[in-house]
């Protein structure tokens, strides 16, 4: 796909994501990926009375999966778990402004990692069990 395939939203979030890199001592991570194309998505979340108080991701992706990380963690934090964890993929996709049909999936892991770093961490497992 072209960059013309793609709004000015996505792509921004594409060039300049947030909350992207390591997080030192989560208090819980996820990570998911998608075996026909390839992508990769890690959230990590530290917690501070029952709200996401940071997030970070690494995801090694399209362009879509990039910028569906970076939109889902400015979605989440700050809010509480419950709330964090209702961020459907249609909520991110959404708030980038829509994503090509082919590239829907990509947001599907994003929030699909959220909604397992959450699960974690109320088993109070750090990681998900591959």
């Amino acid at each position: 796909m072209s960059n013309l395939d793609y709004n000015k939203n996505v792509m921004e979030h594409f060039r300049n994501p947030r909350n992207m890199g390591e997080m030192k001592n989560p208090d819980a991570e996820a990570t998911v990926g998608n075996p026909t194309c390839g992508d990769v998505m890690k959230i990590m979340i530290k917690v501070d009375k029952d709200k996401i108080k940071d997030i970070k991701f690494q995801t090694m992706g399209c362009v879509a999966a990039i910028a569906s990380s970076s939109m889902l963690t400015v979605l989440a934090k700050g809010k509480s778990l419950g709330e964090a964890g209702k961020i459907s993929n249609e909520d991110v996709a959404r708030a980038l402004g829509d994503l090509p049909p082919i590239k829907v999936h990509c947001s599907n892991l994003a929030a699909d990692a959220l909604k397992l770093a959450i699960a974690n961490f109320r088993a109070g497992s750090k990681k998900n069990k591959k």
